[in-house]
């Protein structure tokens, strides 16, 4: 959610970020709606006052007997009466749309967030970690896994497109995974692991920017609650309509949940093998922090992330992503991308965002600042929505992947094949699987 007082002070500043997410100029069109808003607003105040104090007036000219004072203003008083409710209603309507308008605006990049159109436009940062080499031609995770357990038929036979029925050591794998992320991020880097719930409503979805605009992409129950596409969103909301204590922040939350994706728009991508499923398990990182530590915060989170795969021992490269290739509510993101062998190139693993007070804005969840701390944060190449001054600030939101656990299970299938089709099994994840060293395709 923007802030409509940073959109009256800084209209061009609006402007250009919108730009750089491809869209129109909108400042004109929504100053000139909140102009009309604030004028109602400036009439609605006077013409109560005028109210009260011609009430006020008909008692003091009647008991004068003036009674002919006393008709002009009670029927100035009944003309106000059926005005108010009317200036009311216009008011509420006009703040309802300025509002929902607002709402469908994208988050505005960073000025370090490069311009560009989609995913080739992104800008590389760093690599880490040493591709394989094979003495044999490395196959792709869907010639693999069967073997040792990504049942692709029975998932399909059950449920549809993109659903896998993983068991036996590829389940096993896909447990130890997940168990090595959470022991990693809580051991590491100080996350409280989380329970949360899979099922949230309108109002969830909605403060971390997944609705109105993106209902497409989720799958809904009968009764209107909707499943999570990702632990951010419960994760995040755990702060919605709260006042934090600055001492208590950052906090850091993560949780290994079920996320479910419609993948609307996604046809003929990935369809085959485990890449891009409707039901699959992350674990979920989201930080909650004051707008002066969410700077640290993101390269922190970046660096829980890639140690995982360092850990892991798992070759994987930092991208900056493009205006054109963000998320709808991020500032900036780094995507990590893994080497995967048998498709002989780097794909997405993780993604971690910071919102700046987007997300906060949305669920109106703020802060109470150190008792000898300023409360104005704006300073020289910080996002622009950093200048609300108040008691009480918004918190800055992050959220990244830590990671994927089903894309981590391809990464090492891939990496870790050999020519038999067995898998080794990296030293971290040994002692999840009870000292085993090598996954044995079954006959």
């Amino acid at each position: 959610m923007h802030d409509i007082r940073f959109l009256r002070e800084h209209p061009e500043t609006f402007d250009q970020g919108l730009a750089k997410r491809g869209l129109e100029p909108q400042s004109e069109a929504l100053l000139a709606l909140d102009e009309r808003r604030r004028a109602l607003v400036t009439e609605l105040q006077a013409g109560q006052a005028r109210r009260n104090e011609a009430s006020k007036a008909i008692g003091a000219a009647k008991a004068k007997k003036d009674e002919e004072a006393a008709a002009a203003l009670m029927a100035e008083v009944t003309i106000l009466k059926e005005r108010l409710p009317m200036l009311e209603a216009e008011e509420k309507a006009l703040g309802e749309e300025l509002e929902g308008r607002l709402a469908a605006l994208p988050n505005l990049p960073y000025p370090d967030v490069a311009l560009g159109a989609d995913e080739n436009d992104n800008v590389f940062v760093h690599e880490r970690g040493t591709v394989p080499a094979f003495a044999f031609a490395p196959k792709e995770h869907d010639a693999i896994g069967p073997a040792l357990g990504l049942d692709f038929e029975t998932g399909a036979a059950m449920s549809g497109a993109r659903f896998t029925f993983v068991r036996g050591a590829a389940a096993r794998l896909h447990r130890a995974l997940g168990q090595f992320m959470l022991d990693t991020l809580t051991g590491s880097y100080g996350y409280e692991e989380c329970v949360p719930p899979l099922l949230v409503r309108d109002e969830a979805l909605f403060g971390t920017g997944q609705l109105p605009k993106f209902s497409e992409d989720l799958f809904q129950t009968t009764d209107g609650r909707w499943l999570i596409p990702t632990a951010e969103v419960s994760l995040t909301n755990a702060v919605r309509e709260k006042i934090l204590s600055e001492e208590e922040l950052p906090l850091r939350l993560t949780a290994l949940t079920a996320c479910f994706r419609s993948e609307a728009g996604a046809a003929g991508r990935d369809t085959r093998g485990f890449i891009r499923q409707h039901q699959f398990e992350k674990v979920e990182m989201v930080s909650i922090t004051t707008p002066d530590q969410s700077e640290a915060e993101h390269e922190r989170m970046t660096a829980a992330a890639e140690d995982v795969l360092t850990r892991l021992g798992l070759a994987f490269r930092r991208m900056k992503l493009c205006s054109g290739d963000m998320g709808f509510t991020a500032a900036r993101t780094y995507d990590l991308e893994v080497w995967l062998p048998g498709q002989d190139r780097y794909r997405e693993i993780s993604s971690c965002s910071t919102c700046a007070d987007f997300q906060a804005r949305r669920m109106n969840a703020r802060y109470r600042p150190s008792e000898n701390k300023a409360t104005s944060f704006m300073k020289a190449g910080t996002h622009p929505t950093h200048a609300g001054k108040g008691p009480l600030p918004f918190v800055h939101t992050l959220n990244g992947s830590g990671l994927a656990v089903g894309r981590t299970l391809v990464a090492v299938l891939e990496n870790y094949q050999q020519e038999n089709g067995a898998v080794a099994v990296p030293a971290v994840l040994q002692p999840y699987l009870g000292g085993l060293t090598l996954l044995e395709p079954r006959g």
